[in-house]
Parts: C-alpha cells; structure tokens; sequence
C-alpha cells in the first residue's frame, strides 16, 4: 500500500508542476528572455559572473544543436567556471520546449540568440542577434 501510496503522491505532484507546452504562448524575445532567466538559479558563491550562450530555435520551441558558450566571465578555476555554465545551460534545457505564438515562431528559425546568465540574478540581459 506505501508503493501505491508515494506513487500516487508523485503523480499528483507532477500534475500540479507546470510545463512549458501549458503555458501561454510567448509573443516577444522579451518574453522569451523573462521565461527563460526564470529558470535561472545561478551557482552558490559565484560572486559576480556572467556566462553569455549562444542558439538558435526551431519553431517548435526547441534548440537546433546545443548552446555554446561565447563569453565566460567567472572568477576562481577551470572547475567554478564550468560549473556556471553547466548551471546556465541546464536552466536553457530544463525551460524547453518553450510556447512561441505563431508569428514569432515564423521568425525563429535560422536566427542565433545570445542570452547573459549573471549572477547576481537581475542583471540578466537577452539579445537577439
């Protein structure tokens, strides 16, 4: 009965999470950007870093390939700066597929994106390219 039990509460919790494909479709690259830095947690002491990735969408709200990473501005060895972008793009996976409306989803593919993970969090900054 505890199985049936704990499987029944993950489910339930699982349902109650919210999932890219339920939410509203997104309209702007600024509203692209905000969905996106709301993933973002950046890693414990990592002072004042930043970590810009490079992308591209397809219209399905999906990347073309990985993120790279373009510009890696974080203190301390090979290992700190790393683990920042591992943090920056896994909070870019963990936010897909993301909802584009129609007209912006028109207008994805074949363009490359550059997003800022900063830490700390508010100085985030989207660009399009």
């Amino acid at each position: 009965m505890r199985t049936t039990a704990g499987f029944s509460a993950i489910i339930g919790t699982l349902l109650a999470m919210p999932f890219a494909a339920n939410a509203a479709p997104l309209n702007t690259m600024e509203e692209v950007g905000a969905a996106l830095q709301a993933c973002w947690t950046p890693p414990a002491n990592s002072g004042n870093a930043t970590v810009t990735l490079s992308f591209s969408f397809k219209r399905d709200g999906t990347l073309i390939g990985p993120p790279k990473p373009t510009a890696i501005k974080v203190g301390g060895d090979d290992k700190a700066r790393q683990v920042y972008v591992d943090a920056a793009t896994a909070a870019l996976r963990n936010c897909l597929p993301l909802s584009f409306s129609p007209t912006l989803a028109q207008g994805m593919p074949g363009k490359v994106f550059t997003l800022q993970f900063n830490s700390p969090k508010d100085n985030a900054k989207a660009i399009q390219q």
